[in-house]
């Protein structure tokens, strides 16, 4: 399941899209010249629908809108700790070769984490990820973000780690057989509010007793139908692209 997600997403990159009709076109343009054409124009409509934001941002909203904001200050009480799901940490050659901490656009994930610790003495961090590369990293996401904990002043003894995961199911059922762990108890679930739907599917079925804390929210809530970027339209396919195959597969092999 793992290498089958790394092949989809490339699949279903944007310009992946656009290559592949544009290298037909090409080749067929001697044999065929009309058929070239035809697919050349087919990759030109294929850049131009990626740069379109609207509909990726749409299906973005609906996901980052499926469960309520986290709960209120009062409430806080009522939860042993915050399960931080892995995937806002850059790779780990920066750490590597610079020596400190390095976030990826997801940062809030970590950000977020450490402000609940600090603001909820009560609360314990458990931290969820080992590697999503194919080739294994230097420094897995676990150790990465111990590093990042240590560093933002959280003490060693208030963050548990699971560092074998590789999806998000293995999040779940990983970090419920950690030593000490009750995954009964009232739990907070941090991730990014689109990634949301599928995390809370796959923890709920794992047994977890988890309310949703969202965070990293990338759309407003009028998404526009006239945003075009090259820039950031492509990125906002492959992201509304990849949840929503990644939601659809878990549903469709019984791990929601």
């Amino acid at each position: 399941m793992f290498q089958a997600s790394k092949i989809l997403s490339f699949a279903f990159e944007p310009l992946v899209w656009v290559l592949l009709p544009l290298l037909a076109g090409l080749l067929w343009m001697r044999r065929r010249p009309r058929t070239g054409r035809g697919l050349c124009w087919l990759a030109l409509a294929a850049l131009l629908l990626g740069g379109w934001e609207a509909l990726p941002n749409a299906m973005l909203h609906g996901m980052e809108h499926r469960y309520p904001p986290p709960p209120r200050p009062e409430e806080m009480g009522e939860y042993v700790g915050v399960v931080v799901l892995g995937g806002a940490l850059a790779n780990a050659r920066l750490w590597s070769d610079h020596g400190q901490p390095a976030l990826n656009e997801a940062a809030e994930r970590m950000t977020e984490a450490v402000a609940l610790a600090r603001q909820y003495p009560h609360l314990r961090l458990l931290f969820t990820g080992g590697s999503g590369k194919l080739l294994q990293e230097e420094l897995s996401e676990a150790e990465r973000a111990a590093q990042f904990f240590g560093a933002m002043g959280v003490a060693a003894q208030r963050v548990q780690y699971e560092d074998r995961s590789r999806t998000t199911a293995e999040n779940a059922i990983f970090s419920a057989r950690l030593p000490g762990v009750d995954p009964r108890q009232r739990w907070l679930l941090l991730t990014s509010a689109y990634h949301m739907p599928r995390s809370m599917g796959v923890f709920e079925a794992a047994g977890w007793n988890v309310r949703p804390y969202p965070v990293d929210y990338r759309t407003s809530s009028n998404p526009r139908w006239y945003d075009f970027s090259f820039h950031f339209g492509p990125n906002a396919w492959a992201l509304a692209l990849h949840e929503w195959v990644g939601y659809e597969v878990y549903r469709w092999t019984g791990r929601l």
